[in-house]
């Protein structure tokens, strides 16, 4: 089967993806005169203490960076020395210490380099860097750049002038993105406005990376300096409002997913949208060096997990010791079959939680099958449905049998394991009961925990559907290798009374045709597909559901050279709200876990293209005739 694509393998994929930042020597090679024993621990920080001490209208923090030892994982486990941040006189932290004012306060950041042979140059902290809403991190040295010696303290003064969330960050020496990452060396910078809420909790993404070879990489991704499964366990009730700030220091994207629940986008970095403009959804693409505002609300009880969808960030390969072995993968236990960046949330009971009504729930039978070799994955993995006789057990549909259900009405789906490993099926973006979630050793909750479906096993999945949209299902075990083989599908929820009508509704469900790198495009399983008819002046749903294990796609539709326009109509099933259903551009750029739906009403008849990823050079084209 071979073994998934580790951290260091992405790397070289996401160079084109991610903001590049100006290489330069390796970083401080300090540790070297300093015993392992006289270094200290830098310790997680949770963001929950601000850091400083307010003189008046001032804040006077002292931050110092100082080589320590790092245990993102099990304490007195795997570790990583370099350069961390903390106050002068406490412990490093990973991620920086938290700095939080009120609107209008003067932070006064004295800043201190302990290291012995390599400059520190600090960012973020600096007014400039709160009216562009993030730290100059294209130009190094910038506006905002602060450079200290060995040994030097510099003091730089500030208003906090803006309100948001923001973060400063440090680079010990000069770093080489695309060999290594060292994002250690940043907090989160939150301005309050006067009079709005604290209640909140900040989440501050870190990574760390070291090449071992050319292919293996050591790697620290953490949130608030832990990697799963010993990130924090965020506790809430059923009818809380959860308040989080999220914060990406990193150079990569990654498009973060909550599991049963929708949350609201209320703002990034200092743009606050105002209700009518926040948008709803289950997954939202956090580009390199942003920050957002969300606020949800959990209305079923049981365990649910809040992570990045690209794959290589989340599976085991992405610990710090690079050999993980191919029964960490296939593992049911979540806690070794997922890694990096994972956060794991337990909902108590409350009052408010929804009852669900079963009675006369539809059942259907979903197989998960092996067939021959097609592509360039090793095997060709697929979800069939039973329609009628029992699929021949080589039947294999990539990408899997489209699931059309209808709102309001409980389905329950069998799915039958006939592979010789084990797997599973998250039911992405359905609101459900935590047991049918898909994630095998965790979803449930306390003595009751969901199992991974064993070979020749099989589970029911109990599925409520209170909104119509487009979704997505796909395994959740052994994810690199499971999806790029074929292990994904769509899930459409129409109207009851409505009927899906492949003439006037088309979904393009993209996926990755095996691990390699660059990856090889797959749409609908597809890589030379047949001609598209569309009827002139008709209204059509254009459904796009991406799955890849990285990335995103994105689609353009054009007449000719022209680009032509749609409207947006929903985001991840959520119906925009009408403020929000604009005729736009027809592209969309969609990210692992991303799905959008469009409206399109073709004005003229002729030849179209439907083109993923560079019109130039496009990796996949569909032809579109308009008739």
């Amino acid at each position: 089967m071979g073994r998934a694509p580790t951290f260091r393998v992405l790397t070289r994929a996401a160079a084109a993806m991610s903001l590049l930042i100006v290489p330069g020597p390796d970083i401080p090679r300090s540790a070297r005169a300093v015993t392992h024993a006289e270094l200290p621990v830098a310790e997680p920080n949770d963001n929950r203490r601000p850091a400083g001490v307010m003189h008046g209208d001032t804040l006077v923090a002292h931050l110092e960076v100082r080589l320590a030892r790092w245990y993102p994982e099990a304490p007195g486990g795997s570790f990583a020395e370099a350069p961390f941040l903390g106050e002068s006189g406490h412990a490093p932290q990973v991620p920086g210490p938290l700095i939080r004012v009120r609107l209008g306060t003067i932070i006064e950041a004295r800043l201190t380099n302990a290291l012995t042979d390599s400059i520190v140059t600090f960012h973020g902290l600096h007014a400039t860097s709160l009216d562009v809403g993030h730290p100059s991190m294209v130009r190094i040295p910038s506006d905002d750049s602060i450079v200290v010696k060995p040994g030097e303290t510099r003091t730089v003064r500030f208003t906090a002038n803006r309100a948001g969330t923001f973060f400063y960050f440090a680079l010990a020496g000069k770093v080489d993105w695309n060999v290594r990452e060292r994002e250690q060396l940043a907090g989160a910078l939150v301005v309050d406005a006067v009079g709005a809420r604290t209640d909140d909790r900040i989440f501050v993404m870190n990574i760390w990376s070291e090449p071992v070879d050319s292919i293996l990489s050591r790697n620290a991704l953490a949130i608030n300096g832990r990697s799963w499964p010993y990130t924090e366990r965020i506790a809430a009730t059923v009818g809380d409002t959860v308040r989080w700030r999220v914060v990406n220091t990193t150079a990569r994207s990654h498009p973060m997913h909550l599991h049963g629940f929708y949350f609201r986008v209320v703002a990034r970095a200092d743009t606050v949208f105002s209700r009518h403009a926040q948008r709803t959804v289950v997954t939202q693409l956090m580009d390199p060096f942003t920050t957002m505002s969300m606020e949800w609300v959990p209305t079923r009880p049981g365990n649910w997990l809040f992570h990045c969808h690209l794959g290589f960030h989340v599976v085991p390969d992405s610990r710090l010791d690079p050999v993980a072995g191919h029964a960490d993968h296939m593992s049911g236990d979540v806690m070794r079959h997922m890694a990096g960046l994972v956060m794991g949330i337990e909902v108590r009971p409350g009052k408010r939680a929804l009852r669900e009504r079963r009675s006369g729930a539809r059942a259907l039978r979903l197989y998960v099958q092996v067939g021959a070799k097609r592509g360039r994955a090793a095997r060709a993995l697929g979800f069939v449905l039973q329609r009628g006789a029992v699929p021949a057990r080589d039947s294999v549909v990539i990408p899997g049998s489209p699931l059309i259900l209808t709102r309001g009405q409980p389905t329950d789906i069998t799915v039958i394991n006939r592979l010789d490993e084990a797997t599973s099926v998250h039911w992405h973006g359905i609101e459900l009961e935590s047991y049918s979630d898909g994630v095998g050793g965790w979803s449930g909750a306390m003595n009751r925990l969901a199992p991974s479906i064993a070979p020749g096993d099989s589970f029911v999945a109990h599925l409520t559907l209170p909104r119509a949209g487009t979704f997505i299902y796909h395994t959740h075990l052994n994810d690199v290798i499971q999806l790029t083989s074929g292990l994904y599908g769509a899930l459409i929820v129409l109207e009851p009374g409505a009927h899906f009508d492949p003439a006037l509704d088309h979904v393009f469900v993209a996926g990755w045709d095996g691990a390699e790198d660059p990856p090889h495009l797959l749409v609908n399983g597809d890589s030379t597909p047949p001609p598209l008819i569309l009827a002139m002046g008709r209204h059509h749903r254009m459904r796009f559901v991406t799955i890849g294990v990285v990335g995103g796609e994105t689609f353009r539709l054009v007449h000719g050279t022209e680009l032509q326009r749609w409207r947006a109509m929903a985001k991840d099933g959520a119906e925009f709200a009408k403020a929000l259903q604009l005729e736009r551009d027809a592209t969309v750029a969609g990210w692992a876990g991303e799905t959008y739906d469009f409206d399109f009403v073709a004005k003229e008849p002729g030849e179209y293209a439907l083109v993923a990823g560079d019109p130039k050079k496009p990796m996949w084209t569909q032809r579109v005739v308009v008739r």
